[in-house]
């Protein structure tokens, strides 16, 4: 596969317009040269200075004279700034944005002078925990990792029409069509999908049925095109046919993935990378990462933590790779009340105090889970949603369970991961360190889920960081050993479990990360660091001992031949 560039990439490959102008080159960063769209503290960056809590980023803006013509606004797109930025164009405030993780663009129309235009992005990132910040840490350590500000994804402009301009689509389906709900101030639009079918409306919503229906599995990620036009605009767009729901069989609750239960057979993904943090040298290693989890016999990623580029989703909608996404923390945490008394001592506490306050800390990490919903709800390869992972930042979880499942009924949604669980929740999850045990369902209507396990470390001499204390939980040394321990965790605790109810498991993880080395693959994905025909035999094990038919698949046949041939090449 040909490396790609963040330049060439579309940044929204669910909304699609002709006017695309990538903003990515000419930056500087406090006076300094700054590769965007990388932050400044990864190496892609080839950022030379101290990266502070202010950053004050600069650029000349030309705006193309299609762009400029009548009838047209001209947007200022930034996929993912943090924490809080304010932009300025030729001296005059275009808008603020706070918040690390999602896309934001404002209207810059009214302040441009002329052919070129000075933007000035000044930026604040105090790593507060007021807002979602993930894994990042002023010191990192262990499973904490290194901090990153300002711009980390694509800078575009985009011309959109005055009047009768798309806004948005959100694209529900089901098993035999989809609802199409336009957002636009156009009297009437029409839309066609792929060669199938066109139809008008004057409404804002529209139901689809469509012909001969091709449902997205892993296995077949069926994909139909969608074009929406209206008298000045037009947009790209793509959808599958899946639903995902829950039903009662054999004395349990399973997962249904088009009314068929699936074993969510998971890795959990951090999506760090050495040397661009957290976003890649270049988008195609987003494919790369499922198409090597897809070998293993995966067909599920845990997002963790992390919201990404729209890239990565849509390169699970592609190639047909399950995603569990993580909302993304806020607030405090404790090794000792959040990882070691649960661990080893109890996994209950309540989250919802009557003496408790609810400030400007709550209100924003409620505003930015609606957003995600909203960023991510037409990819199809989304079937759940992590909302608190192991009690950071936990508060309200029955309440914010219930505002979740009303803005997005159509996936399932893992209330408290891990541990502190309280009444409302789609999974009776998880996480399952240090030993193996058989996992019995308890919790009526609640699907078992071992959403955390495994953590092995195996480090890989030339594929260490310096300067970092590893660290994981239980060594091995060779890919043997790894292997053997990984077999053994599934075949004493994982495959047992099923019968019991087990409908998914998380491996952790995908790769290592920093000084954590307890990946599949090293930090830099150069050496698989375990057996893949074995982890294929896992696969196939998980297949057979489940009492129902799974979207499990690693067989040898023509399928996985070519699977195989593509990462060759790769």
């Amino acid at each position: 596969m040909a490396e790609q560039s963040w330049n060439t990439v579309y940044p929204r490959p669910q909304l699609r317009r002709d006017s695309f102008l990538p903003l990515n080159d000419g930056w500087t960063l406090n006076g300094l040269s700054v590769n965007v769209p990388w932050p400044p503290q990864a190496k892609r960056s080839g950022y030379e200075g101290q990266v502070g809590e202010h950053l004050c980023y600069e650029n000349i803006c030309s705006i193309p004279s299609d762009f400029a013509g009548t009838g047209q606004r001209i947007f200022l797109h930034f996929g993912a700034v943090d924490q809080c930025c304010t932009l300025s164009v030729n001296g005059q405030r275009a808008g603020t944005h706070e918040g690390g993780y999602l896309p934001f663009s404002f209207d810059i129309t009214d302040l441009l002078t002329g052919e070129e235009n000075a933007l000035r992005l000044e930026v604040d990132d105090t790593l507060s925990r007021d807002y979602p910040y993930g894994k990042q840490h002023k010191r990192p350590h262990e499973m904490w990792y290194t901090p990153v500000s300002g711009i980390w994804q694509t800078v575009w402009l985009e011309a959109v029409p005055d009047t009768g301009g798309i806004r948005s689509l959100r694209i529900t389906p089901d098993l035999t069509g989809i609802t199409l709900a336009v957002e636009t101030d156009a009297p009437e639009w029409s839309v066609t999908v792929s060669d199938l079918l066109t139809r008008t409306s004057r409404e804002k919503t529209l139901r689809l049925e469509l012909p001969d229906p091709h449902l997205w599995t892993p296995d077949d990620p069926y994909l139909y095109d969608l074009t929406v036009t209206t008298n000045t605009d037009r947009v790209e767009s793509y959808f599958a046919l899946r639903t995902v729901t829950m039903r009662e069989m054999d004395g349990h609750t399973r997962l249904c993935l088009n009314g068929e239960p699936i074993f969510l057979h998971g890795v959990l993904d951090q999506g760090y990378f050495t040397d661009g943090l957290y976003l890649p040298h270049e988008p195609g290693e987003y494919e790369r990462d499922i198409l090597r989890m897809k070998e293993l016999g995966f067909n599920l990623l845990r997002k963790h933590i992390k919201v990404e580029p729209e890239e990565f989703y849509y390169q699970c909608d592609r190639l047909g790779m399950l995603v569990l996404q993580d909302m993304v923390n806020s607030g405090g945490y404790s090794w000792l009340f959040d990882t070691v008394i649960p661990t080893f001592v109890s996994k209950w506490r309540p989250d919802s105090l009557p003496f408790a306050r609810r400030g400007a800390r709550h209100r924003f990490f409620e505003q930015h889970t609606r957003d995600t919903q909203r960023q991510l709800y037409n990819h199809p390869s989304i079937v759940g949603y992590t909302i608190f992972n192991e009690g950071w930042g936990q508060y309200d979880s029955d309440r914010i369970y219930e505002r979740c499942k009303r803005e997005d009924p159509t996936r399932f949604y893992d209330s408290t991961s891990g541990w502190f669980a309280q009444k409302k929740s789609d999974t009776q999850s998880e996480h399952i360190y240090f030993r193996n045990e058989v996992l019995h369902a308890k919790r009526p209507g609640q699907f078992l889920f071992l959403s955390e396990c495994g953590g092995y470390t195996r480090g890989v001499e030339g594929h260490l960081p310096e300067n970092r204390k590893n660290y994981g939980y239980g060594k091995s040394n060779t890919e043997e050993e790894l292997t053997a321990m990984v077999e053994k965790l599934y075949r004493e605790m994982v495959l047992p479990s099923i019968p019991e109810g087990l409908c998914g498991c998380v491996y952790t993880q995908l790769s290592d990360v920093e000084g954590e080395i307890n990946g599949l693959y090293t930090y830099d994905r150069q050496v698989c660091k375990v057996d893949r025909a074995a982890m294929r035999r896992i696969a196939e094990q998980i297949a057979a001992a489940a009492p129902y038919e799974t979207e499990v698949s690693v067989s040898t046949d023509k399928p996985m031949c070519k699977l195989k041939s593509i990462i060759d090449q790769h």
